[in-house]
């Protein structure tokens, strides 16, 4: 296990570049099992999520080349289909959340796919129901093996419908369109997820072959084509890395600039931290955010208690909760959080409650926050990672802290954000790393 040691107290200053999209990374990189031609892609992140799952897939018969740094070529000529039924495949599922991402390409054009119970962050259940009736709808029979936690899909011939989604899950929609682009006849997908992530996707899957109307609305139509052709792909910058510039500029900056940010794509982010009183400045496609030495939480414009919740797109993201609750914990004022989505996701706040922040954490699903209005510094602690989100949250405060901080368990924030301390510490931050 792997830790960071930080020495708080120093500015960033400068600029810093977003790595691609880790979400759509998993997405696109699955969808290219859809098609025995050659995809090329760009701004693939170099995080260990994304790499777990270019492995997995070399394993699997994929071949992958490597033509530059972020550069890769993915042909899934010919898939090995016994090693697909193999525990070895199973047991590497079983750590890596996105390998449930493979569910619907496989689906889709053998007839057959297994997984195991998909691992990740620990921030309570996250179930798969949405995408197995998704499958289901479109004709495959499923089966779960609860001993060994595994799940098997299967189809003789995938068949177009109509379906209303109980939730607007992202990896659900995705999943469930990869499945539906092979499938005879057109499908309909009502409360389909939007966000940027299934975007690109849809608009990759189209310069495929694929036939997909409604791209940027909770209602889908997919008619069904007989095969994909290959294609080029560029991935997004990371809208959940640009929102952690944003919070590590605003507790521990100097003037930071954030370059390339695709700034139309970023929705609600820029504005959910400028709820929090954090100025910034939108320059072209960068943003800069000046030093933040004074700001304050607005109310609503009847003067009632700010509250801050995330929702599906193009409303805010959980995934930057975390990130938020710290940068609130310097404003002046107060505001209530409510995660919605995951009920483990924000136990986290204590660790910063025992660095002095004012947090009551209401149930597992709300927290308030009472700023210090930078009063009160807070204090180096000794902490442990539990997810991506919550870790990077943790090395903001840990920047921002009074001391020296050392956060363990950081393979979870490698999971998420490419070499982050070295990035960080050319900009000025003091972060080492520990085996």
């Amino acid at each position: 296990m792997a830790s960071f040691i930080i020495e708080g107290g120093h500015r960033l200053k400068g600029e810093i570049t977003p790595q691609g999209a880790k979400n759509e990374a998993l997405e696109v990189i699955a969808a290219t099992l859809l098609t025995a031609e050659p995809v090329r892609m760009t701004n693939i992140p170099n995080i260990l999520d994304v790499n777990n799952l270019i492995r997995l897939m070399g394993d699997m018969g994929c071949l992958v080349t490597k033509n530059a740094p972020g550069d890769f070529t993915f042909q899934a000529k010919e898939l090995n289909l016994e090693y697909l039924r193999s525990t070895k495949f199973l047991s590497r599922c079983s750590k890596l959340r996105g390998s449930v991402l493979l569910l619907g390409p496989l689906l889709a054009r053998y007839g057959w796919a297994a997984l195991a119970q998909p691992g990740g962050d620990k921030i309570g259940r996250r179930r798969l129901d949405t995408h197995f009736f998704g499958f289901k709808k479109l004709g495959a029979k499923f089966s779960h093996c609860v001993k060994q936690q595994t799940f098997e899909i299967s189809a003789d011939k995938l068949k177009g419908t109509y379906m209303l989604l109980d939730e607007a899950s992202v990896t659900g929609t995705a999943n469930i369109i990869m499945a539906a682009v092979l499938a005879e006849g057109a499908t309909t997908i009502y409360n389909a997820a939007c966000e940027p992530y299934i975007q690109q996707l849809c608009k990759m899957l189209n310069r495929m072959g694929a036939k997909i109307s409604g791209i940027a609305s909770n209602l889908l139509t997919i008619e069904g084509v007989k095969e994909l052709q290959g294609t080029e792909h560029r991935i997004l910058p990371d809208m959940i890395e640009i929102g952690s510039f944003i919070g590590m500029a605003a507790l521990a900056g100097d003037g930071l600039t954030i370059k390339d940010v695709a700034y139309e794509e970023l929705g609600i982010i820029p504005y959910s931290f400028s709820q929090l009183g954090i100025k910034m400045e939108h320059r072209g496609d960068d943003l800069y955010i000046p030093r933040q030495d004074h700001y304050e939480i607005e109310t609503f414009i009847d003067g009632s208690f700010m509250t801050v919740a995330d929702a599906p797109w193009p409303g805010l993201t959980p995934d930057l909760l975390s990130v938020l609750i710290v940068v609130a914990t310097q404003a002046k004022g107060s505001v209530l959080f409510h995660q919605k989505m995951f009920e483990s996701r924000l136990f986290f706040v204590d660790k910063l409650i025992e660095m002095g922040a004012q947090i009551i954490l209401c149930d597992p699903h709300r927290a308030v926050v009472v700023g210090h209005d930078n009063a009160f510094t807070l204090r180096a602690r000794r902490m442990t990672s539990p997810d991506i989100r919550a870790g990077i949250a943790l090395l903001i405060a840990a920047m921002s802290a009074e001391g020296t901080s050392i956060i363990d368990n950081i393979e979870q924030i490698d999971r998420g954000y490419e070499n982050i301390e070295e990035r960080l510490n050319s900009l000025g931050a003091n972060i080492k790393r520990t085996e």
